[in-house]
């Protein structure tokens, strides 16, 4: 082996450990930034702002948000511009990195998991429709079992009448009823 090589591996050998360097995900070997992280870090706050901004002000309320972000959030609303909005975004962005990411992104996974249970209840309550109108009296029966607190009459007029609609190929008014009256009844 070449003194070289020696030096190279003794070298290796001697570095201090990882706690010592104190480097993180953010910073090179040589202590400077990695750009690429800090810029990927920087576009996806500015992206989480445009989700932000995006929401409604019912939705945004559930948020733990800072009054000067709410404040950029509301200043973005009246910008027209697509390069006055472009620098506000990245404003809103260099805001983002004083808040409390971890809490913003929880809300945000919970408002998701709240959106994907809606849907699919609403999947569900679009089964039972197709069902009664392609079903018979026992289908009718088996929803009844299940939601007994129907108006049973006004059902099985809905039934009939999305049935009669479906076989004279008529636009669906009495099946959009139905499935208003099952949403109703599911209390969604």
């Amino acid at each position: 082996m070449s003194p070289r090589k020696k030096s190279r591996a003794h070298s290796l050998e001697e570095t201090p450990s990882d706690t010592d360097n104190q480097h993180d995900e953010f910073h090179h070997e040589n202590g400077r930034p990695n750009k690429t992280r800090l810029k990927q870090e920087a576009q996806d706050l500015k992206e989480l702002g445009e989700q932000i901004i995006a929401m409604s002000a019912t939705e945004r309320a559930r948020l733990p948000l800072s009054d000067d972000l709410l404040a950029a959030i509301d200043e973005t609303r009246r910008i027209t511009s697509r390069e006055a909005r472009r620098r506000h975004m990245q404003y809103v962005g260099k805001i983002m990195r004083r808040e409390h990411l971890d809490e913003i992104r929880a809300v945000f996974d919970t408002m998701a998991r709240e959106k994907r249970q809606r849907e699919l209840g609403f999947h569900h309550l679009e089964q039972w429709r197709d069902r009664l109108i392609d079903g018979d009296n026992e289908t009718i029966t088996a929803f009844v079992n299940e939601y007994p607190e129907v108006d049973r009459q006004a059902l099985g007029q809905l039934v009939r009448n999305a049935r009669t609609e479906r076989a004279a190929e008529k636009p669906p008014a009495s099946a959009r009823k139905l499935f208003r009256l099952i949403r109703d009844t599911a209390g969604l």
